[in-house]
């Protein structure tokens, strides 16, 4: 992959929705899952820190490669230039309920 391309990804994990910028993604050989490397931070000034991008950075600190269900994922788009990684919505407050999870098939039913 092109070194100048960058990737924002925004999924579900544990009730928020994340937003990353990374370098490199790629279909994983795991079955449904999404393999996102070389994740992004901006360069910030000692002066101003944002709690929500250093939250993630701890978050991801020492993580080569993150592995993220397919079924998780919102959207993906190739991006000029790496935004702020950052945590849009709490659980329940994803943008006024517009955004939901991809629905999962419901078990077959049992004969009676």
């Amino acid at each position: 992959m092109d070194k100048s391309r960058i990737y924002r990804i925004v999924f579900h994990n544990q009730g928020s929705l994340y937003e990353l910028h990374a370098r490199k993604i790629a279909q994983s050989s795991m079955y449904a899952f999404l393999e996102v490397e070389d994740i992004v931070f901006g360069e910030r000034s000692a002066v101003l820190v944002d709690p929500a991008e250093e939250r993630l950075k701890a978050e991801f600190a020492g993580v080569k490669r993150s592995y993220i269900p397919l079924q998780s994922v919102v959207r993906i788009d190739e991006v000029e230039k790496a935004g702020t990684n950052r945590i849009l919505a709490e659980a329940g407050t994803q943008a006024g309920g517009k955004i939901a999870a991809f629905p999962y098939p419901t078990p077959p039913r049992p004969a009676e």
